[in-house]
């Protein structure tokens, strides 16, 4: 497999990811990253980076239960050899009425089946005195990003 098959398999593990993270489901959170992958934070989270494909997932499961997070995927770039690729996503923290934008880079496993590493990055620093966390003067309405959050929010027992 090569070329715009790799990529189009790169963005399809992305959603994939994005749609257990959104279902808030432990399994395919599993299924979707390498044993011993990891995934940076900017400074000031506690306990990152999340070590492993268990930290990762019951980090994820943790800010539903708690934050009401639900995500969307705005924009995906994936490399012809599937090897990398970067998005830009928005974390909406619904039990907080708070929102986040940022940037991710993803190193996915040899034959794109998993990902390796994600590195975040966000797009301001966390200012918890704004509702929402952006770019300054970026309309991202206009530019056709989200700007509610995905429903229905996963019923978590």
């Amino acid at each position: 497999m090569t070329g715009p098959t790799q990529a189009k398999q790169a963005e399809a593990l992305i959603r994939r990811y994005f749609q257990a993270c959104n279902d808030a489901d432990h399994q395919v959170l599993l299924d979707c990253f390498t044993s011993d992958a990891i995934h940076y934070f900017p400074p000031g989270l506690p306990g990152a980076p999340w070590r492993g494909a268990k930290a990762i997932a019951d980090g994820w499961i943790w800010c539903v239960k708690t934050l009401g997070s639900r995500w969307t995927i705005e924009k995906v770039l994936a490399s012809e050899n599937g090897r990398e690729a970067v998005i830009e996503w928005t974390h909406w923290k619904t039990a907080l009425g708070e929102v986040l934008r940022g940037d991710e880079w993803y190193v996915f496993n040899d034959d794109t089946t998993r990902i390796a590493e994600i590195r975040a990055y966000y797009a301001s620093p966390v200012n918890k005195a704004e509702s929402v966390n952006g770019l300054h003067d970026f309309d991202y309405k206009a530019r056709g990003y989200a700007v509610a959050p995905p429903s229905p929010a996963p019923k978590i027992s």
